[in-house]
């Protein structure tokens, strides 16, 4: 009796048919599982609005007309921008769009200054960045994200200072950017950065040990300097500036049209930050205590913004289409404004030629319709503080007083 074998070759055939359909069903799930999550780029929208729309000689590279953009889906394809980005010293530059499909000669052009040490965590920069990467991390376990990330802390936690800020810029540049920085958000973006690895995020669990060590470190500096910049009138606790000295900690000049002040708007931000602190510490509480104290005594009533088209004119740093003006209006809401005044908690407006004004129409029209100059912001603390409070410090209602 004969037997029949079948050649090596049918053998070896099936076998690669076989191996190939199940790497064309692994592929496609994996596109399939990528295409169906969405990683949020909305914490780039700040520098994504300075590409497109301001003038900044400065830019490493420019849009393109109608530059495209990949799908919000394609978060390997944006992580990889990122990286493009990110700078030899692990921090990040300001000012562009991680969804942009970005020519051969765009790539070209930034990767050339990865040696740049021109870095910072202004317009939500470096620290965004950071957990985007943490986040396509967990999704796909590629091992470049992880290391681009943990790069970015490293750059965080050398940036600190020794009393717990941070400055604008890291390395140190000349100028206001050395202070500790909490105008448009830099310092409270870092400081929920390093919250969430401390508390154990799921997106940043590969953080070993040691770096978690170094940042839980890092961040209880951090409340401690910002309990010691709160701004103190007549005895008194009220909020923040938006930049303090970093040597004295005193509210401090930023460009020409940022003076030293109260500024609520970016004083919010803090207090929601501290009062998601559980077991606050008695001085915890007195600052929030006092915060939303001034908050509530800072109210303006009867008054509304309102912005309204305007002959457009070509200023040095943008093309202005609108203008803005004060109206006053019985059934408005309470309004802050961004600044009041140290010493006498009047509302105040200032302008390139930094000269304080007392009114929003003394400020030039380019500034007056391209900065925010009034807040709606503190009401979103003034509402989460009745249940704060009531769970920790029932016995003192600080708006009762």
């Amino acid at each position: 009796m004969k037997i029949f074998q079948r050649p090596a070759k049918k053998k070896s055939l099936c076998f690669v048919i076989i191996l190939s359909f199940f790497s064309f069903f692994y592929s496609t799930a994996q596109s399939d599982k990528e295409s169906k999550v969405v990683i949020s780029t909305k914490p780039f929208s700040d520098g994504v609005n300075h590409w497109y729309f301001i003038n900044d000689k400065t830019n490493i590279v420019n849009a393109v007309p109608n530059q495209p953009k990949y799908d919000e889906s394609e978060y390997t394809k944006i992580a990889d921008n990122i990286l493009y980005f990110q700078r030899d010293n692990g921090g990040w530059p300001k000012n562009y769009d991680m969804r942009a499909i970005l020519t051969p000669e765009q790539i070209n052009d930034v990767v050339k200054t990865k040696s740049v040490l021109h870095t910072t965590f202004d317009n939500s920069t470096t620290y965004t960045h950071i957990y985007y990467l943490a986040q396509v991390y967990t999704q796909t376990k590629i091992e470049k994200y992880k290391d681009a990330c943990l790069k970015g802390i490293d750059f965080i936690l050398e940036a600190q200072y020794p009393n717990g800020g941070w400055p604008q810029y890291f390395p140190l540049e000349k100028g206001y950017s050395r202070h500790i920085t909490f105008n448009d958000g830099a310092y409270m973006g870092i400081m929920n950065l390093l919250g969430k690895i401390v508390q154990n995020d799921p997106n940043l669990s590969f953080v070993d040990s040691e770096t978690k060590n170094k940042v839980s470190i890092a961040y209880e500096k951090g409340i401690d300097c910002i309990l010691k910049t709160q701004i103190s009138d007549h005895g008194k606790l009220t909020a923040w500036c938006q930049q303090h000295d970093e040597i004295t900690l005193l509210p401090a000049w930023a460009r020409k049209f940022e003076p030293p002040s109260v500024s609520n708007a970016e004083s919010v931000d803090i207090v929601l930050f501290l009062m998601k602190i559980e077991n606050p510490s008695e001085q915890i509480i007195r600052s929030v205590q006092g915060a939303i104290k001034w908050f509530s005594d800072s109210k303006i009533y009867n008054t509304r913004v309102e912005t309204f088209q305007a002959p457009e004119f070509d200023s040095k740093y943008k093309k202005v289409t609108d203008d803005r003006r004060v109206v006053i209006d019985s059934t408005a809401p309470p309004i802050w404004t961004r600044y009041y005044e140290l010493g006498t908690g009047r509302p105040l407006f200032c302008d390139r030629d930094s000269v304080y004004l007392y009114s929003l129409a003394e400020v030039s029209r380019e500034r007056r319709s391209g900065y925010a100059w009034y807040t709606y912001n503190p009401e979103k603390a003034l509402k989460k503080y009745p249940e704060w409070q009531k769970k920790w410090t029932p016995e003192t209602d600080i708006l009762k007083q």
